[in-house]
């Protein structure tokens, strides 16, 4: 897929939208989007709790995520730049799922009516 470059000062275009599944670069998870920020909103106690040295830049889209790995569920928030598109083909395992979305097709999750704006 080709993303649009950003032109200077600009936020990138968000590349997975509502019910995509997706898995961390870097961490060993998956998860699919329910809420997408155009860039960081989330407190700067939590970005500064990040290392420094894997921490994201905050003018990118970042994620909300119904996340699983091999141990547990919850939900995390992670930069554009540390996603990756999930080939899986597997439903995420999570409580949540049923609350959001109707179904899944083998790709993506669709999202309930009441929750679509």
């Amino acid at each position: 897929m080709n993303t649009p470059s950003a032109s200077p000062g600009s936020i990138p275009s968000a590349r997975y939208g509502i019910g995509e599944m997706v898995r961390h670069r870097l961490l060993d998870f998956r998860g699919v989007v329910f809420d997408v920020d155009p860039e960081f909103a989330n407190s700067d106690e939590w970005y500064e709790a990040i290392p420094e040295a894997m921490r994201p830049a905050k003018d990118q889209p970042f994620y909300h995520l119904l996340a699983e790995n091999s141990e547990s569920s919850y939900i995390a928030y992670v930069s554009q730049q540390n996603l990756v598109r999930d080939e899986d083909g597997e439903p995420i395992d999570h409580p949540a799922i049923g609350t959001l979305f109707d179904g899944f097709d083998g790709e993506r999750y669709k999202l309930k009516r009441e929750h679509r704006h």
